[in-house]
């Protein structure tokens, strides 16, 4: 299907143009008012010779007033005349002068219409129409420039997500197509229909994720504690094997949230503090509430790899791993099970649309801090 072409138009009339115009035509008007003025003066000089007023110049032509009046009418236009190219040529440049800010607005709105938006006009000068014109323009770029990127990242945690359910399906329909005879149906049908249970409502979960009023929409009371719980009782088995030992101090913390992509976000966190470990390491989840301050946090500590404060802060990054962009994926210790590096990118989102917090920070002896935090829920 193509693109639909813009429809004509006709022949343009520039707005400096115009403006050149409207200045002449002022001009003109008020010279014409000013002349009408003088014309109606002279109206009421009598209408009789006049004679010099020094006795030695009475030889010398005095006018009387219908000759005034002829040469005024004659002179007004030349005058108006005059006064239109004035106009005309000092609107032209004046409008120039106005206009030459809508110039690089007009520039900017065309880079945008043809996918440049990160072009910025960032007008300097006083603040008149012009500039906070450009500056709202400037604000919407930032706007959708924004809601592009997130768009972009929205995809890539999608996709990231839905991966590992869809590889457990395509694992078990793969076994039980090599070995028909030797399958638990019953129990195959059970685990594909938990799998695939778990794989729609993660994709609902998702879609929610992409609309933030969706999110305030599907949002209900709940304790982040038994949240974290459930994710750590989860990853136990993977925990067994990579020789990860949980400590877990978990305080009630209410909230008030979309428990899917609360699940989501402690089941990132818990598996990434397993993943991202030594062997054998120990890890630490932690959940309060603060009252006073109306807030709930969540912390997960892992020992594991060092890091500096700036690369700690990054590693909420998209496609940034732990060990950096690209690791091994041996399948021995922690950390087998590779991945993308979206988990704490994914984690970064559900904190922003619940109106929280997320700090990552080095630990001490090495490993990673994250903590969570969000406004607690009144109980």
């Amino acid at each position: 299907m193509s693109a639909a072409r813009p429809r004509p138009t006709k022949p343009l009339v520039s707005a400096r143009f115009r403006l050149a115009l409207s200045y002449a035509a002022f001009l003109v008007a008020a010279g014409a008012v000013l002349l009408a003025g003088v014309y109606v003066v002279l109206r009421y000089v009598p209408n009789y010779p006049l004679t010099a007023a020094n006795p030695s110049e009475a030889h010398l032509p005095i006018a009387s007033r219908s000759k005034i009046l002829t040469v005024l009418v004659h002179l007004s236009g030349a005058l108006l005349a005059a006064l239109a190219l004035i106009g005309i040529t000092g609107g032209w440049f004046l409008a120039g002068w106005v206009l030459r800010p809508l110039q690089r607005i007009d520039e900017a709105v065309r880079l945008a219409a043809e996918g440049r938006l990160d072009h910025r006009i960032r007008l300097t000068g006083i603040n008149d129409e012009f500039r906070r014109l450009a500056d709202a323009f400037d604000h919407m770029l930032d706007r959708l420039d924004d809601a592009f990127a997130t768009q972009e990242r929205f995809a890539a945690n999608a996709s990231h997500e839905l991966r590992t359910p869809l590889a457990v399906t395509g694992t078990l329909l793969d076994v039980a197509r090599q070995n028909p005879d030797g399958q638990d149906y019953p129990a195959l049908v059970e685990r594909l229909s938990i799998t695939n249970a778990r794989a729609v409502g993660l994709t609902e979960a998702l879609l929610r994720l992409a609309d933030a009023n969706a999110v305030t929409a599907a949002a209900a009371p709940l304790d982040l504690a038994g949240t974290v719980r459930a994710a750590v009782r989860e990853a136990g088995d993977e925990a067994r094997r990579c020789g990860v030992t949980w400590d877990l101090r978990l305080e009630a913390a209410p909230v008030l949230g979309d428990g899917a992509l609360l699940a989501q976000l402690a089941a990132n966190l818990v598996q990434n503090a397993v993943r991202h470990n030594t062997a054998p390491g120990t890890a630490l989840a932690a959940t309060g509430h603060d009252p006073r301050r109306g807030l709930a946090t969540l912390r997960i500590e892992n020992t594991g790899p060092g890091y500096t404060t700036g690369t700690a802060a990054r590693l909420r990054e998209p496609f940034l791993r732990g060990e950096g962009r690209t690791r091994r994926r041996d399948g021995r210790g922690p950390g087998a099970g590779g991945g993308y590096g979206l988990g704490l990118a994914l984690v970064a989102r559900v904190v922003d649309v619940h109106g929280g917090t997320l700090d990552t920070a080095p630990r001490e002896g090495g490993g990673l801090v994250v903590t969570v935090t969000l406004p607690a829920h009144p109980v």
